[in-house]
């Protein structure tokens, strides 16, 4: 009986210490595909010019036919959703007191976060530039992502479930919108182009990448709910 009960009290431990691996390694890999994506290819053409990254697409799309006679409804700010789910994610489990991620893959994720984030930034962008009402939004998430990464050690004191679900919530939500608004837009690409371009390698990385993300968030949540129900 009390081999039983060492086996089952040295058994919990160790499944425990093994989600929480599985959560670093899948916000790390996650976090990392994200980005990657963003800057691959998103439009793919044997042109070097005529190819579109995930920061290229929330520029492009406003120059289309159908989104300069208004025919096509375009919200070009939901190609941007993916590297600010990247920088709240990281922002908000990145310095987590229950993850402990390492410092090397902590400082690493920063980096990765900050330089999805630059991709905010208008092209060419000037001081003036930031200010004015074409990207002006982008300059307050671009601010607010910044703000987010430098409190990231405060944030650690969230409760684990609520960092866990605004994270995964949000990676959710910025695949399914910047999916959504390639979808939408894409008969109008085609005809730009003039025959259909496929889609880069860069697309479903990206998606791939806040997916797991995801994933990674919702384990994280699963993990120390099951731990504060058993001690």
């Amino acid at each position: 009986m009390n081999g039983e009960t060492s086996l089952g009290r040295v058994g919990a431990p160790t499944g425990q210490w093994r989600r929480l691996t599985l959560v670093r390694l899948l916000l790390t890999v996650g976090w990392a595909l994200a980005a990657a994506g963003f800057f691959a290819p998103w439009i793919a053409h044997q042109a070097v010019g005529l190819t579109l990254s995930g920061v290229d697409m929330g520029e492009f799309v406003k120059f289309l036919p159908d989104a300069l006679d208004g025919s096509a409804r375009v919200y070009r700010q939901l190609f941007y959703l993916p590297p600010i789910a990247i920088c709240v994610s990281t922002s908000l489990l990145v310095s987590s007191k229950h993850l402990r991620l390492p410092w090397p893959v902590q400082a690493v994720a920063i980096c990765i976060a900050v330089l999805a984030s630059l991709q905010l930034l208008p092209p060419a962008w000037s001081p003036p530039s930031l200010v004015s009402p074409e990207f002006r939004l982008q300059t307050i998430a671009l601010a607010a992502c910044w703000l987010l990464l430098a409190v990231s050690w405060l944030l650690a004191a969230l409760p684990p479930w609520l960092a866990g679900s605004l994270s995964a919530t949000l990676c959710l939500a910025a695949l399914s919108l910047a999916l959504w608004q390639y979808l939408a837009i894409r008969p109008s690409i085609d005809e730009v182009y003039g025959a259909p371009p496929p889609t880069g390698w860069g697309l479903p990385i990206c998606l791939i990448g806040l997916s797991i993300a995801a994933v990674a968030g919702l384990i994280f949540v699963q993990r120390t709910a099951a731990r504060s129900r058993n001690p």
